[in-house]
């Protein structure tokens, strides 16, 4: 078959079959191609979207985007259900098969030490938000807009002057500061706990709630090396923090192949 070769991921060789219904980036099944007792999991893309000049393109629109981001992970959680992939970033494109060989070769020692750090781990994702009403200023703006059609809910009393005012003011702002204070230090328990479970670990900068369409505040974005025979506990110890804290919200996904501690940044 003519075409690009696009590279999933890095693995050692691996007994259990893929799914023959698995398919991956423009609709083709993945291959594996073995170099060196390494296997690279590949499949044939088009050159009309994946050389150069047009995947620069594809890559400005979302939807294109999207679509192959969601195929590529297919791949991904397939390869993490037998083994423990090294995953490789989207859209990582050769020209053939000798163009992976190569690669393979130049970067084999980094992918035999990194493989064997991740063999029998996965990664566990746990997010902590805040569901809180938005901070003073905001719901400030809101009260004070005028628009008929989005009126707040009842509030307390209008003040009757302008120290009543600055008063309510401060103990909005005093009451929004405890709850962010409050959710800081559940986080600060939950990571210090979860990471008992855990190899290896990683706090990623908060989510942006435009971006992520999340509701409330992100206060933890963290992401857990946790090897399989400890998955379970990991799993039971997080659901069972998920009451601790009235007014949070602590979201757990997983278990995925090792993104965040495979080092394949480029």
């Amino acid at each position: 078959m003519s075409g690009l070769r696009y590279v999933y991921a890095v693995c050692r060789p691996f007994g259990t079959p893929l799914s023959a219904q698995l398919t991956g980036v423009a609709g083709v099944p993945p291959k594996q191609l073995t170099h060196h007792g390494l296997v690279a999991v590949v499949g044939h893309v088009p050159e009309e979207d994946f050389a150069e000049r047009p995947l620069r393109a594809h890559l400005e629109d979302l939807d294109w985007l999207s679509a192959t981001a969601r195929a590529h992970q297919n791949v991904i959680d397939a390869l993490t259900v037998v083994t423990s992939p090294l995953p490789l970033r989207l859209a990582t494109v050769f020209l053939d098969g000798s163009g992976v060989r190569t690669m393979m070769e130049q970067r084999e020692e980094t992918f035999r030490r990194t493989l064997d750090r991740l063999d029998g781990r996965v990664e566990w994702g746990v997010k902590v938000y805040t569901e809180s009403p938005e901070p003073p200023e905001a719901s400030e703006r809101t009260e004070s807009s005028g628009n008929p059609d989005s009126r707040p809910a009842p509030s307390p009393a209008k003040p009757v002057s302008g120290r009543d005012y600055l008063r309510q003011r401060r103990g909005r702002h005093r009451a929004h500061e405890e709850k962010w204070e409050k959710a800081e230090e559940f986080s600060r328990r939950l990571h210090e706990t979860l990471s008992g479970y855990a190899e290896d670990t990683r706090i990623h900068a908060p989510q942006n709630a435009a971006l992520s369409h999340a509701p409330g505040r992100n206060v933890l974005n963290a992401a857990y090396l946790v090897p399989r025979s400890q998955s379970e506990a990991f799993v039971e110890r997080v659901d069972r923090t998920k009451d601790d804290s009235p007014g949070l919200r602590v979201e757990l996904t997983g278990p995925w192949a090792a993104y965040s501690f495979s080092g394949e940044d480029s």
